[in-house]
């Protein structure tokens, strides 16, 4: 987050009309990792809407996204994945309006090694896990599912099939890159995810932080350039000899805001990690090298 940033200017709990059938909701919950906040969006009209990315569960802006539906029936409340700032705002809503919970599978971390689901939602229990294609309907609208796993294994895009929009979640960005964080989080699905939406023809994006993409494939092609910059930037290091990921850091993100240091560190060893299942890097405790 850039250091002019100002909350004032990003007023929290206001429903903004996007397009005909998307209003946007900011939570209070901005950081550097969440740039100005969580936005939930609502699809649909007076009629009915369904809830995107509730968000956290603070009542002052579950208030603003009932106020935001303006009478309409809420019918589902849809997470794009189980962070802690997209779905744990789903189960109070679900309860005072009584839509159902639908989207993203619960995330279930099989491994044992190390893990960083402390921010994950444990108690997200959804009515309806959409599969990648799997649509929703209500009164002149449509959402589809696009499974888009990288930033999760349970990462969802979902689509508003009459308009070209796509609520992107953490998987597309204006404002940063995703953070990959293994095990859970993977580069090569990532990659593959990214390519995955290149290849459609939405009109606009709509993350859960940052500004609307209005270039959506410019965008997309621009973050896998960049990711395999990144992975270049990599291979030179270890080409000058071994390296520990926290020196690694410090030569690849000049000028990098101090908090989001770690952040920039799970990156690098999802890049790492998705080198060695290729075989071409190796790791010892927490030295990597590149294989010859």
């Amino acid at each position: 987050m850039s250091e002019d940033f100002d909350p004032s200017k990003f007023p929290t709990g206001l429903a903004e009309q996007m397009e005909p059938l998307v209003v946007r909701v900011l939570a209070g919950n901005p950081s550097p990792y969440t740039y100005t906040g969580t936005q939930t969006y609502l699809v649909g009209n007076q009629s009915d809407r369904a809830v995107i990315d509730p968000g956290p569960a603070i009542e002052e802006h579950i208030d603003a996204i009932v106020a935001a539906a303006a009478g309409a029936k809420i019918t589902a409340i849809m997470c794009t994945h189980t962070h802690r700032d997209h779905s744990p705002a789903a189960k109070p809503l679900a309860a005072r309006t009584g839509a159902k919970i639908i989207g993203c599978a619960p995330l279930v971390l099989e491994d044992d090694g190390p893990r960083a689901d402390e921010s994950f939602d444990k108690d997200y229990a959804p009515d309806q896990i959409l599969q990648d294609g799997e649509r929703f309907a209500g009164d002149g609208w449509t959402i589809e599912a696009v499974a888009t796993p990288g930033h999760t294994s349970n990462h969802l895009c979902l689509a508003v099939a009459e308009s070209g929009a796509m609520f992107t979640g953490d998987h597309v960005m204006a404002w940063s890159t995703s953070v990959i964080v293994p095990p859970d989080g993977d580069m090569a699905d990532y990659m593959a995810s990214l390519q995955k939406i290149y290849e459609r023809d939405d009109k606009v994006y709509y993350p859960a932080h940052g500004k609307k993409v209005d270039k959506p494939r410019q965008l997309v092609r621009g973050m896998m350039g960049h990711r395999k910059q990144r992975e270049r930037q990599i291979l030179k290091l270890l080409e000058e000899g071994p390296y520990v990921i926290p020196d690694m850091v410090t030569q690849m993100y000049k000028g990098l805001d101090p908090r989001l240091k770690g952040a920039a560190g799970q990156s690098v060893r999802a890049h790492l990690v998705d080198l060695q299942n290729r075989s071409i890097v190796a790791v010892e405790g927490e030295t990597w090298t590149i294989l010859s």
